[in-house]
């Protein structure tokens, strides 16, 4: 009974905010699909690619060249081009996230004004429903980047310390 009441309050919510709302929450979908994955990368998969780069660098006999460094400059290149996988994107989403809500305000205030248009002004119930749509879709979109913004955050920092790290322990000592 619980599970049905939520799920037709979310319903509710949902026609409240009107199409926009829904491409909020495909928008939201994709980022922190995108955010669970370089986080999960970033716990499991990435020190992989940083032992695989060790283990080459450890392979070589010398380093101390030009050619040595630019060798070190290759490897720490290629890790992290995998660490920043998906990195633009997710912060292209969190950008979008506030725009979405924008258009969905604007989108609110048209059905208003042809409410306003039709009715003359007289009719607040019919106009209520224009300014929910305006309103919701404003404030998800805000919560949606703040969270957006606190997941790419965490992963940010996480990616840079696993860049510096992997510069460290390529030493151009031998």
């Amino acid at each position: 009974m619980f599970f049905v009441d939520t799920m037709a309050e979310v319903g509710k919510f949902m026609d409240s905010g009107g199409m926009v709302l829904w491409a909020i929450v495909v928008l939201l979908f994709v980022m922190w699909t995108l955010l669970f994955e370089r986080m999960w990368y970033l716990k499991s998969s990435v020190s992989q690619d940083v032992q695989f780069a060790l283990d080459s660098w450890e392979e070589r006999s010398e380093r101390k060249s030009k050619r040595a460094r630019q060798i070190r400059e290759k490897l720490i290149s290629e890790v992290s081009v995998k660490i920043d996988e998906n990195i633009m994107m997710i912060k292209t989403l969190v950008a979008l996230a506030p725009l979405f809500g924008l258009l969905g305000t604007v989108t609110g205030m048209i059905v208003v004004f042809d409410v306003m248009a039709f009715t003359g002004g007289g009719d607040a119930k019919a106009m209520a429903g224009g300014v929910s749509q305006a309103t919701v879709p404003t404030m998800s979109g805000m919560v949606a980047a703040l969270s957006g913004v606190f997941g790419m955050t965490y992963v940010e920092r996480a990616a840079e310390r696993e860049k510096h790290l992997l510069e460290d322990h390529l030493t151009m000592d031998h």
